[in-house]
């Protein structure tokens, strides 16, 4: 098994500006604003917190070799790195896109959503810098049930800002969204957070929109998870193999993990040629990207009201 598919064989799923962090959006429909929602944002708790410094990931200890040739591979930046500010320094918050860190994981939001709501999880051992996250999630079982037991909470989080986001439009969130209406306006003061659940209707199960997967040619460096919406209602959804790098075999996800060693999937093969079909209702719309796009938005705009 090898520790990535052969890049001439395969193509990146971002754009060169994306690559070197200079990419601008599209600004192709409205942005959501977060004053609009009665419910405070999922994230602003996480990412407004105070975070105890961490040890750096190279340390004296690691001796001056180590040191030198971190040294050395700063001047020579690469944008397929760019992941690496964010696992070296979280406690500095880069770009405020830190949502929480501790010294195996950080969790960001992503720089270039691709959805309404679209984190990475990114290991911060050395072990796991350059390795391929097929090959990581497929043969090493420890780290795979680690990766599944912080996704856990994760794809809770990310259930919740869409409900922050979106709830208010659904139909079947509306006994939910009337209970905690109800709730939040009482004389008495609301239960905890942790307490509210048991107490309010289930109303819809957002959970079942949030994906977690990994790509099978990576374009950034750095071992990376994504837990993403599959609404794709985002002004960075821009071409086709951005569309298609979420929506095909051309993500794993999690749940497919492990896999066998001679599994077809480590070799994506000509993936930007395949058809575009909607997540949604299935329709194919082959190579035709700006059809695709607003029959996107039209699909979002019945999604978010079920």
């Amino acid at each position: 098994m090898t520790d990535r598919p052969n890049k001439t064989d395969t193509h990146d799923a971002i754009t060169d500006k994306e690559i070197a962090g200079t990419e601008t959006a599209n600004q192709a429909h409205p942005a959501i604003d977060p004053a609009s929602s009665k419910r405070p944002n999922a994230f602003t708790e996480l990412m407004t917190q105070s975070k105890k410094p961490r040890s750096p990931i190279i340390s004296a200890t690691d001796g001056p070799g180590i040191i030198q040739k971190a040294a050395k591979t700063a001047k020579r930046w690469d944008g397929r790195n760019g992941l690496g500010v964010y696992i070296e320094t979280p406690e500095t918050n880069p770009e405020s896109k830190i949502l929480e860190y501790d010294d195996d994981f950080v969790v960001i939001t992503d720089k270039y959503p691709k959805a309404s709501v679209h984190l990475l999880l990114i290991p911060r051992k050395q072990v796991y810098y350059d390795q391929h996250p097929l090959q990581a999630l497929s043969t090493d079982p420890v780290f795979l049930a680690e990766v599944r037991k912080r996704v856990v909470r994760l794809k809770e989080l990310a259930a919740y800002e869409l409900r922050r986001q979106y709830g208010d439009f659904s139909a079947s969130d509306k006994p939910y969204n009337e209970a905690f209406e109800a709730m939040m306006s009482s004389p008495d003061p609301p239960p905890p957070p942790e307490e509210r659940a048991a107490l309010l209707p289930p109303g819809r199960d957002w959970s079942k929109d949030i994906v977690i997967g990994v790509h099978t040619h990576p374009s950034m460096n750095h071992l990376h998870i994504h837990i993403f919406s599959r609404d794709m209602h985002s002004d960075w959804m821009k071409h086709k193999k951005h569309y298609l790098s979420f929506n095909s075999s051309f993500l794993v996800q999690l749940d497919e993990f492990p896999l066998e060693e001679d599994s077809k999937r480590f070799s994506p093969g000509d993936w930007p040629s395949w058809d575009m079909k909607c997540w949604r209702c299935g329709k194919n719309f082959k190579n035709k990207f700006a059809a695709l796009k607003q029959h996107l938005n039209e699909e979002f705009e019945e999604w978010k009201m079920e």
